[in-house]
């Protein structure tokens, strides 16, 4: 961990320009993105006093290298950069607001022949029209409620082709709630009339549709069809009870977003409600870590920022009013970006009193709940994993916290089709954008230990090469009539003699790396003789700051390097836990990768050594004669009747079959087959 002194800026050197700044790692990675309106005071105000910040702002000071800025010319401006870099590089301490829980969706896959509304979450599908978020019961009865009326076909793809080929409707075609396209009930075309009106309906034309049904039962009863009358009468107080679920809150005319939160000195909870035409039509929640002293406006100030910036369907639906319990910071700026957003005016308002009032103590109550529900599901598991990297620090008397341990597996069935893994936890939960799988070949597959030095000093040489580049583009930095410009200074005040910001190229983002910065621990699957393996592979390459530990399966022994006797760990202890976890997760990453190499490598062909011969040829060569026996006894000048094949490719076939290839003069013919199932793919 670096000391704040050694790379603080000097003041004088820092401008007191509005302007945006970066702290970077020792791996040049953007760690922290914030903006001011006084860079100079913003700036020393974390060197000033290091051990007066926050735990978290703290713990980001000292694990930066270097600080950076740009200069704008507004606080616009730098309200725009801002939110540009923090989306772009995703700094780890950045305030990020994420769901406290996922939300569902009524979801209708406008897109499909035959659309179906089902209950989505995560990212949207081209095609397919959402409405909500709901909670995860209303949207359940929402949904069986209005298939009564809008009877479109809820079931599964694979539901649909089995009532299509039997001829007979799924259990809800049977009891009214799907109107059975599957078996012709209704045309392609009705059904996809019921899907819009179902849209209509949640799109907010619920009236529309309630009068017309009131107008046909009362027809009904006019010509004395009591029974039809009596079916629409129950679809009316369906509709009516969908309705009516979302208390109206507002004039019916308001459009709004309704924002509130409830904090303490770490954490702040985010609840937000979306009413449309005067109802609640929806709910979000978010719980965020505070990194720096952020009063309430800079909280308020981030949150629409990022909850309007990075959400497009958002954007599309933004309101004409957003409700908030502070005014944010720049106020002004951030609601003429918000209205470029939207294309026309939104209006940033805090209610005093009324209807709006009422509704937003509301919302606070329920980010007060959330915050509570929060932190009563998080303290054991935090306290667990805590608890587990610190007695694993302390067992291996490690002089680092284990901020990212990586682990490595090997897998093979008696030496064939050899491949390792690569496991990432940071934190103490994994980071499957960073697993890694390695095909091993050659040498380096003869025996285990040589497999895992192979695969330490691929990784660990494709992060020196990384490195290098970075330095590299590091020292290229320049401003376009001056000397380099260090990275611990940035762009430095506005231009002499224009007054213009100097964007420089402190704007351009290293090239990114292919292999994540290095663990702090290096976990393999296995004892001693790996453990040693892996510790030779980082003392070749020169990598002196990471540290090696094997875990060996019988007695579940920790091992390290050049140790006659194993660290053994109580049976009972947090840290055994997170390493056996580790560990399995970077054996079943292994074995997921080694089989599915085995299953490409156990497809075998007659056909196969031929030179010239790929995949689309062999498959017109079989298509042309019927199987691999005719095209053996073809000669040259048949062969080439084929699609695709020459004279040269021809007799490279003729050659391959005289030569004995793969079934040489033997009137037997070898067909392809799948060694794992034993299904004959050629005949």
């Amino acid at each position: 961990m670096a000391d704040p002194s050694s790379y603080r800026p000097q003041t004088g050197e820092i401008p007191t320009n509005p302007g945006v700044y970066r702290f970077r790692d020792p791996h040049g990675r953007v760690i922290y993105v914030g903006k001011a309106k006084n860079l100079r005071s913003r700036l020393n105000s974390y060197f000033a006093n290091p051990a007066g910040l926050l735990p978290k702002t703290h713990a980001m000071v000292y694990a930066a290298s270097s600080v950076e800025w740009t200069v704008v010319g507004s606080e616009l401006e730098s309200l725009q950069l801002e939110y540009t870099w923090i989306k772009e590089f995703k700094p780890r301490f950045n305030v990020v607001f994420r769901d406290d829980k996922t939300y569902p969706y009524l979801a209708v896959t406008m897109g499909e022949k035959l659309p179906r509304v089902q209950v989505m979450r995560g990212e949207r599908r081209k095609g397919t029209r959402y409405f909500g978020p709901y909670t995860a019961g209303a949207i359940r009865e929402t949904m069986d409620t209005l298939l009564r009326v809008f009877p479109v076909r809820s079931c599964s793809a694979g539901v649909l082709k089995r009532a299509q080929a039997s001829g007979r409707p799924c259990l809800l075609g049977y009891i009214d709630k799907c109107s059975a396209p599957c078996v012709g009930r209704v045309t392609a075309e009705e059904h996809r009339a019921l899907a819009e009106d179902f849209c209509a309906f949640m799109g907010g034309e619920a009236k529309r549709f309630i009068a017309r049904l009131e107008k046909e039962m009362g027809a009904a009863v006019a010509i004395l069809d009591y029974e039809r009358a009596a079916r629409l009468r129950d679809d009316i107080t369906a509709l009516r009870k969908v309705f009516e679920r979302n208390a109206v809150v507002l004039a019916e005319d308001t459009d709004a977003d309704v924002f509130a939160l409830h904090e303490d000195e770490l954490e702040a909870a985010v609840q937000v409600f979306h009413v449309r035409g005067g109802r609640v039509r929806g709910q979000r929640g978010w719980v965020v870590e505070k990194v720096e002293d952020f009063t309430t406006p800079d909280l308020v100030e981030h949150l629409l920022q990022q909850v309007y910036g990075e959400d497009a369907e958002i954007q599309g639906r933004l309101p004409r009013e957003v409700l908030v319990p502070v005014e944010p910071s720049n106020a002004q700026d951030l609601a003429e970006w918000l209205g470029g957003l939207r294309g026309a005016k939104v209006d940033i308002r805090v209610p005093q009193r009324g209807d709006k009032a009422a509704l937003m103590s509301t919302v606070r109550e329920n980010a007060e709940h959330a915050l509570r529900l929060h932190k009563t599901r998080r303290a054991g598991d935090l306290t667990v994993r805590s608890q587990a990297l610190q007695e694993l620090q302390e067992a291996l008397e490690l002089p680092v916290p284990l901020l990212r341990i990586e682990c490595y597996d090997v897998s093979h069935v008696q030496g064939t089709n050899v491949v390792a893994s690569m496991v990432v936890v940071e934190d103490g939960l994994p980071k499957k954008s960073d697993y890694r799988k390695f095909s091993i070949t050659g040498a380096a597959a003869a025996d285990d230990t040589a497999a895992m030095h192979d695969v330490l000093t691929r990784r660990f040489r494709h992060y020196l090469v990384d490195k290098t580049a970075q330095v590299e583009a590091a020292e290229l930095v320049a401003t376009p009539a001056g000397p380099a410009i260090p990275a611990s200074v940035g762009t430095g005040p506005a231009d002499a003699g224009t007054g213009e910001a100097s964007l420089s190229d402190t704007t351009t983002p290293a090239p990114r790396a292919k292999f994540a910065y290095p663990p702090n621990l290096v976990v393999v699957d296995g004892g001693k003789p790996q453990v040693n393996a892996a510790a030779r592979a980082l003392e070749a390459l020169g990598v002196d700051d990471v540290y090696v530990v094997g875990l060996a399966k019988r007695l579940e022994e920790v091992w390290l390097p050049d140790s006659d006797f194993p660290v053994i760990l109580p049976r009972s202890s947090q840290g055994l836990y997170m390493l056996q976890r580790i560990r399995d997760e970077a054996h079943r990453f292994a074995i997921s990768f080694h089989r599915q190499k085995r299953g490409k490598a156990m497809t075998v062909s007659a056909l196969d050594g031929v030179p010239g011969l790929g995949d689309s040829k062999r498959k017109a060569l079989l298509a042309h004669f019927g199987s691999v026996k005719k095209i053996k006894a073809a000669s040259a000048a048949d062969l080439t009747a084929a699609k695709g094949v020459g004279p040269a490719l021809a007799a490279a076939i003729v050659t391959h079959f005289s030569a004995g290839g793969a079934g040489g003069d033997s009137d037997e013919s070898v067909p392809a087959i799948n060694m794992t199932t034993g299904e004959v793919l050629e005949t």
